[in-house]
């Protein structure tokens, strides 16, 4: 009896660690709610609230263990021009897990959101807060609980990890452009990278879609046999699009985007914080957990070019 209550207790303490690592809704949804608050304001680039969200990564990075990504400095500052807006500040979150592998594995969401809309120059109501749950504190908070599950899990695994928060996503991309153009460690060093921007207005009827499916040789054979218990999801091909994995694939690194689609609230001041569904984005983690791992089986990516791909 005694060694049944032992065995009982042990299994019970495993699974409880497990879910302490484990893609969590209530942890998403309290970093939802945070990110897409009144008080960081929208997130906008050059504003206090975009500063506040990097401070934030930053922060959770450090608790995780992540070492300082970028020559022991966890942000990487850049400043670009947007029209008649010169010299606008941002500064990419950068955090890593050296595992002294040969390659890296990186791993990516945007933080930024319109904020008040100042750059936009009208095409947003200036002065009015954008929150930006779905884009992107869903995939902020995407970032964090796969950062959270490769640190914690107790595993050793066969590549490094380097998670990057970029800012300035909504003004052109510019973050993972100037990530791609310095980068911290050679770009033929990743094995693939994989973003995640809007993955939290999950729709059953249309699935969570995962881009770049044609960007390497073997995303078929990875994808096989991969699922989560009520998530549904449909592969497209193109490496190339309108977030941060389209820097990367341009400059010959093999990708994957998450992406649960468009809605009436993308880019106006209702995509607030209890509209995301943080079950199903925690689902979804779990399904970016079974390729990221199935992907570790492979020695290296063999990257495929836009031109191949089309034939």
């Amino acid at each position: 009896m005694r060694s049944i209550l032992v065995t009982g207790l042990l299994l019970t303490g495993l699974c409880s660690m497990a879910q302490e690592y484990a893609p969590s809704p209530d942890r998403i949804t309290k970093m939802v709610h945070y990110l897409a608050s009144g008080k960081l304001k929208g997130r906008g680039t050059n504003e206090k609230g975009g500063l506040k969200a990097s401070s934030y990564v930053a922060r959770q990075f450090r608790k995780l263990g992540l070492e300082p990504g970028n020559n022991g400095q966890y942000y990487q500052p850049f400043t670009f021009t947007r029209g008649k807006h010169v010299n606008i500040p941002s500064r990419n979150v950068i955090g890593y897990l050296d595992n002294s592998a040969a390659y890296t594995i990186v791993i990516g969401a945007h933080y930024d959101h319109l904020g008040t809309a100042a750059l936009f120059d009208g095409r947003y109501p200036i002065g009015q807060v954008h929150n930006g749950a779905d884009d992107n504190a869903s995939g902020v908070a995407g970032l964090l609980e796969l950062a959270r599950y490769y640190t914690q899990n107790g595993e050793k695994e066969p590549f490094n990890f380097m998670f990057i928060a970029f800012g300035g996503e909504e003004l052109g991309l510019q973050g993972s452009k100037y990530y791609t153009q310095h980068p911290v460690d050679s770009l033929d060093n990743i094995h693939f990278m994989l973003n995640m921007d809007m993955i939290g207005r999950y729709n059953p009827s249309r699935g969570v879609g995962i881009g770049g499916y044609g960007s390497a040789v073997e995303w078929p054979e990875i994808f096989k046999g991969v699922q989560a218990d009520s998530i549904k999801f449909f592969t497209d091909a193109a490496g190339k699009g309108g977030s941060d994995h389209h820097s990367f694939y341009v400059a010959g690194v093999p990708v994957l985007f998450f992406h649960t689609g468009g809605h009436d609230d993308y880019h106006k001041p209702t995509d607030d914080a209890h509209k995301v569904d943080a079950a199903a984005e925690a689902g979804i983690l779990k399904i970016g957990i079974q390729l990221i791992n199935n992907a570790m089986k492979v020695d290296k990516l063999e990257y495929v070019g836009e031109a191949q791909a089309a034939k």
